[in-house]
């Protein structure tokens, strides 16, 4: 009896370990399918939402144009000034440069900028006539209402040379219905500097 018993332990022992090896190959096989099954069942919504929010951003791609052919709302338009003839000068300062031979005046505003000129030959006036103090009146007279047509009403004086048109000048701008606030004399004067010219001899 004894050796039959040990015969079927012997006999059962290989079936046993070759279940036991088998076991684990097999058991992977019926655990995996269910993760993967759960996968599946949880990326078939994800799927429908894609599905879902593809109309969204069709339609959202159609609203974009939309947008930008709306036309957009017009800037008010910019006044733009050319030149000096646009300008309003109030105040300003009237250059006199009267020489033996011409008399020029120019009205500038306070930074140099001329808005109105004159001299005697663009008056009219030609050869020994352009010297005389009547010229110099009309010249002072002519770029004085120049000057007041762009809004100048008060200049300051600046004289420069010694020439016959000095006072007349003055006398002209005023009489042109500008006032004068101050008048100063601007004649360059020689510090015995370079040498001067040889004194002409008549």
């Amino acid at each position: 009896m004894a050796e039959e018993l040990e015969k079927q332990a012997a006999e059962s022992a290989p079936e046993e370990k070759a279940a036991e090896a088998t076991a684990p190959a097999t058991a992977p096989e019926v655990e995996t399918p269910a993760p993967a099954a759960e996968e599946a069942k949880d990326a078939a919504p994800a799927a429908e939402e894609a599905k879902d929010a593809a109309p969204a951003a069709e339609e959202a791609k159609d609203a974009a144009p939309a947008s930008e052919a709306a036309p957009a709302p017009a800037a008010p338009p910019v006044e733009k000034r050319r030149g000096r003839h646009g300008r309003h000068v109030p105040v300003g300062i009237a250059h006199i440069k009267a020489t033996f031979n011409n008399t020029q005046v120019s009205i500038t505003d306070p930074r140099g900028g001329v808005v109105s000129w004159s001299s005697a030959g663009r008056a009219g006036f030609k050869g020994s006539r352009k010297s005389t103090a009547f010229a110099a009146t009309l010249v002072a007279q002519e770029a004085a209402r120049g000057a007041v047509a762009k809004g100048m009403h008060e200049v300051e004086v600046r004289v420069q040379g010694a020439g016959a048109g000095r006072e007349s000048a003055i006398r002209g701008i005023q009489s042109a219905g500008m006032g004068v606030s101050m008048i100063k004399d601007v004649t360059p004067i020689a510090h015995n500097g370079c040498r001067a010219r040889k004194r002409r001899r008549v």
